[in-house]
This record gives C-alpha cells, structure tokens and sequence, in this order.
C-alpha cells in the first residue's frame, strides 16, 4: 500500500483541510504487529481496539483511524475520527482496489479454498504481479486487510473467502467484486450453522452476487447443488471434477505419499505434479488450472508452477516419530469430507508396517455430528487401517458402530481429557514400519499427543 493520509480523508469523504501530508505504507489492526508508517485501525473483537492505540504508537503507526463515541488522546500523530471504524475500513479498501485496480480471483469452498488459493497464485505468478490472502485472513477483517496490504503494482488479487453465517460472503464479495469467482466444492463444513449442505451450497454461490458482469465463474461440475444453482449465473461458467462433460477434467490420477500426478482432457501430453498427498488435491489443482486458461497462462508454465507450489498453510505434513514411524499429521482441522478424502489416499499408500488411525471429533456439525461420525464407519476396515484409537463425545458413537468389525484391543476409545493415556498406549504399540494418521479438530488437541510422538 501506498497512499497519502490526505487521500485517505478524502476516501473516507473527510474534510482534508489542515491534514498532514504524511505517508502511509500499509494497515493493521493488530498493534503487536503495527510497524512504521501504518494506518491503525481500532477494530472491535473480544477487547476493543481503541485500548491498544500506546502499543501501535511504540511500534511506529504514523496515524489512527479513531471513532467518534471513544475519548480522543492528547497522542502527537494524527486521528482519523469516523463514525464507524468497520465500515470506514471497509470504505478504504474499495477505495484502494479501485485505484490500483487488479484483476481480482476470489476463493471459497468448504474445503481446500487455502490450497486452491495459492495454486491459483502460483500460476498466474508466471506472468503476472500477484498479491494474495495470507496465512487464513478470510472473513471480514482479513479480506480488506489483504486488498490494503496488496503492493501498488499488483496486477492480480486472489482473494480468499470464508463463512460460517448466511450473508457473510456476499459482503465479502461486494468489497472485492470479483472478475472469476472460484467455489471449491460443498462438503459439512459449518453444517452447525447452515443445517443443510443445501444452505451451504446457497451460502457459497454468494460469491457470485458481486461478480462483474464479464466476469468467469469456476466450480465443481461434479456437485449437483452447485449445477443447479450455475443455471442462474449468467456469466461464463467453466467447471472441473473427474466427468467427462466438465470443461476440465482429470485422467490418469497417480497419487503418491508427497505428491500426486495426473494429466488432463485439454492438455492429454502434459503430466502435472502436485507436491502433496490425495487426489482430492487435484480438483484444487484444476481450479488453478481453469483460471489459468482464462489468464491466458501457457500450460507448460502453468505445469511448473504446480510443481513448484509453496502453500500458505499446508495443514497435512509427514512427519517422523522419535521411533522413526511415519505420521500423516493433520491437527488443526477436520470435517467428514476430509476424513473421507485422506482415508481413501492413505489406504494406498505402501507401507511397511501397519496403517494406524488416530481420529479425534469433528466440531461444529451441530443436529448432524452423531450421524456424520457413525457413517466414517463403512470407510475404516481392518484390511486397510490394523489398529484405531478414537477421541472424544461423538467418536464414541463411531467407535460404537466399529466393534463388529474390530476387536477391544484393535480399537479403542478415550475421552478428550485422556490425551496422555492415548499418547502412552500409542508409544507401547507404535513400531518403527508402522504409519499412524493424526487427525481432528483443534478443539480436540491432538498436537499435544503429536509432539510427545515426535
């Protein structure tokens, strides 16, 4: 960001008479991470932000935005008093994405929005000055702090969107008015708050209420919810999956323990590589590649940028127990569909020794967490994973379903505060050959039993 404070008044439509002509180089709300020449903005979470303006200050903040009902301090750098602060920020950074006026990719999906995120940067990067979502700024803080923070230069926005209310995407959506709306795919996530994957699927195709009237709309031709709703987009719909009527579709899937291979109908010559585990990766990775092709990005260019991905936030790492045993690690996040997806790669994983399941709860899955976690009973045999440990309220109720396929001492189940009974009967039982999956929501804790593994 780069902008002068008097611009800044005269966007939020204040009066710029008497106003310092200072620089402002980018925005925080966080004063611990406030550094020279930011603008603060005061927001209001679980403490309000007005009392962390001394900390901004120290840290450098060359001024403040500043609502009216707070006192103002007799502090020697410049308050922007505004009636709101939210809606001020907000008012900022559609000002400044007009001005520098990106080509903007917005990002949903109640899986793999992060991943499909960063491969969509990583492709247009080929040609392109990108700025894009960092770390999992997705809701309405984190998207006009990430439009604020993008360099004047940037040429490309991809811009990632989350949810967990009716009516919050399409906010999210009217900040950045999209050029290409991208919507992952639907699966449980949130079901909490939405009842019914139907809502969610209503609460995603929000992405589309602000998409520019030229602009593209990719999704997952594969969902049926999502095929009836595309009826009444009337933009360029493009989709991808693994049929052979989406516009982009997958062949010859090779997925491996770090990486995935596959080739595609549009481009039959060219192997991608994804450098990560599942399939279900590489509908993420056709996303990418959809917008690629509307970005006239070369496929060979677009092959190495996949090979080459960095993610943001790769939740799922092999890791090594201090006994040398491999452990998939996938702690801070968890919904049916993901346990699914990761179950379906790792039972074709090779292994020496023994598949091992470590499975904490699902959260947030409200009326439908009993039936939700009893039906990942028909994904889990004994051919496949030897040994499962369960944890928690509602994986009892799997753990229930499980005992006529598996014996006492093949599975077990503790309660969420039995993390250290787990963690010791894991390491009397854990061989050097064997392969142990770790996988649940972070309510759960299960990076307590991970890092006494490790």
């Amino acid at each position: 960001m780069k902008m002068k404070l008097k611009e800044v008044y005269s966007a939020l439509k204040l009066d710029v008479d008497g106003i310092a002509d200072i620089d402002v180089t980018g925005v925080c709300f966080d004063s611990r991470e406030a550094k020279a020449g930011d603008l603060f903005f005061p927001l209001k979470g679980e403490r309000d932000g007005h009392d962390f303006i001394n900390n901004a200050i120290e840290n450098g903040v060359h001024a403040t935005i500043w609502q009216s009902d707070h006192d103002i301090p007799n502090d020697d750098i410049p308050y922007v008093v505004v009636d709101d602060v939210s809606k001020a920020f907000d008012t900022l950074a559609k000002y400044y994405l007009a001005k520098v006026n990106p080509k903007v990719v917005a990002v949903t999906g109640s899986n793999g929005k992060t991943t499909t995120k960063d491969m969509i940067a990583s492709v247009l990067e080929t040609s392109n000055n990108v700025a894009r979502t960092q770390k999992s700024f997705n809701n309405e803080i984190g998207v006009p702090y990430t439009i604020l923070n993008m360099p004047i230069n940037t040429e490309v926005l991809v811009v990632e969107m989350g949810m967990d209310r009716t009516g919050q995407i399409e906010h999210l959506s009217s900040l950045a008015n999209p050029d290409i709306s991208v919507i992952t795919m639907i699966g449980e996530a949130h079901i909490e708050f939405f009842g019914t994957r139907d809502k969610i699927a209503d609460a995603k195709m929000e992405i589309v209420s602000h998409l520019q009237e030229d602009g593209r709309f990719i999704y997952d031709g594969d969902e049926p919810l999502l095929r009836d709703r595309a009826k009444n987009v009337e933009q360029r719909k493009y989709t991808f999956g693994r049929k052979d009527d989406d516009t982009l579709y997958a062949t010859e899937i090779n997925p491996g323990k770090t990486s995935t291979t596959f080739k595609t109908n549009l481009w039959p010559e060219i192997e991608f590589t994804i450098p990560m585990m599942g399939d279900y990766n590489v509908n993420n990775a056709l996303a990418a590649l959809l917008v690629g092709l509307e970005s006239h990005i070369k496929p060979e260019a677009m092959q190495k940028a996949l090979k080459n991905l960095y993610v943001t936030e790769n939740r799922t790492e092999w890791l090594k127990a201090s006994n040398g045993a491999d452990i998939l690690s996938d702690v801070y996040n968890s919904n049916p569909t993901a346990v699914i997806e990761v179950l379906s790669n790792l039972k074709n994983i090779p292994t020496k020794g023994r598949r091992i399941l470590v499975l904490g709860d699902i959260l947030e899955l409200g009326d439908a967490s009993i039936a939700l976690h009893e039906s990942l009973a028909k994904y889990i045999n004994p051919d496949d994973f030897a040994k499962i440990y369960l944890v928690g309220e509602y994986m009892k109720y799997l753990a229930g379903k499980l005992t006529a396929k598996y014996s006492s001492g093949d599975m077990k189940w503790y309660q969420k505060d039995q993390l250290d009974k787990l963690t010791d009967d894991i390491k009397k039982e854990l061989n050097s050959s064997d392969t142990l999956l770790l996988k649940a929501s972070h309510g759960i804790h299960l990076e307590n039993v991970l890092h006494a593994l490790i």
